[in-house]
């Protein structure tokens, strides 16, 4: 065989086999994927970055009590502005490491001086069952229970529980934290889902949520303050206010 023929053989031959390749293994030529972006994600799909946690700072463990029911109803009560359902389990707030349960115990007092059921000592108590005797119950309209840290701390998350023996939705709930136990003077708000002004606090912008047993956690930032103080203001079920348990993480303000 010439030379010239034996380049021949050997280009069909190179052709042949580039050929099977590509029908084998196309992945080999295929564009390598290239990261979402909010310009090149789909129309609809959320873009969610996790922010950096700070050096020392490890996720609150919670201990959650029993849950009395399973699910949430799919139906969305008339004049509430719920949550969007969510999927996966719940993220969880970051703090310095060391920080604990600073409201155990501690005392609490409210708008409402004759509760209808239980006193106010249960708010704190540490019991967060949903069992009878475990709530108190206030009356109807907006009303709050305050929790007196006895010294500033530096507050990072705080989780509510109302009455959650039953699938229902507060109304107007709203956390705020402050120096001053008359809450005139530098309040901070930490949580605010009353979407409509309805209890004269100001327009919120959080979300209203269905009463589950994890109850709901609120991320505070660190903010520091003595006094801790919840409002609501009755609920799809009937117009009185409920607190099983109040938890507020922290650790001392220095």
């Amino acid at each position: 065989m010439n030379t010239n023929a034996c380049i021949r053989t050997w280009a069909r031959a190179t052709c042949c086999l580039a050929l099977l390749t590509l029908a084998v293994e196309p992945a080999l030529f295929a564009q390598a994927p290239q990261p979402t972006t909010a310009a090149t994600a789909p129309a609809g799909e959320a873009i969610t970055t996790q922010p950096a946690v700070p050096p020392g700072f490890v996720p609150i463990e919670l201990v959650l009590p029993k849950p009395a029911f399973k699910g949430t109803p799919a139906h969305v009560p008339p004049g509430t502005n719920l949550e969007p359902p969510r999927k996966g389990p719940r993220p969880p707030v970051f703090a310095p490491r060391g920080t604990k349960n600073v409201a155990l115990k501690k005392p609490v007092r409210s708008s409402d001086n004759d509760p209808i059921v239980g006193n106010l000592k249960m708010v704190t108590d540490g019991n967060k069952e949903a069992s009878e005797g475990t709530y108190v119950e206030l009356g109807p309209r907006p009303q709050w229970v305050q929790i007196d840290l006895k010294e500033r701390y530096n507050i990072y998350a705080i989780v509510v529980w109302h009455f959650h023996s039953s699938a229902r939705v507060y109304h107007d709930v709203i956390v705020q934290i402050s120096d001053d136990p008359d809450f005139i003077t530098g309040v901070q708000t930490v949580f605010n889902n009353d979407h409509d002004n309805s209890a004269g606090l100001g327009r919120g912008n959080d979300k209203e949520y269905w009463e589950t047993y994890e109850g709901k956690l609120i991320d505070a930032g660190g903010v520091t303050g003595r006094y801790v103080r919840l409002y609501s203001n009755g609920s799809t079920a009937d117009d009185q206010n409920h607190y099983t348990e109040v938890e507020v993480y922290g650790v001392p303000a220095k």
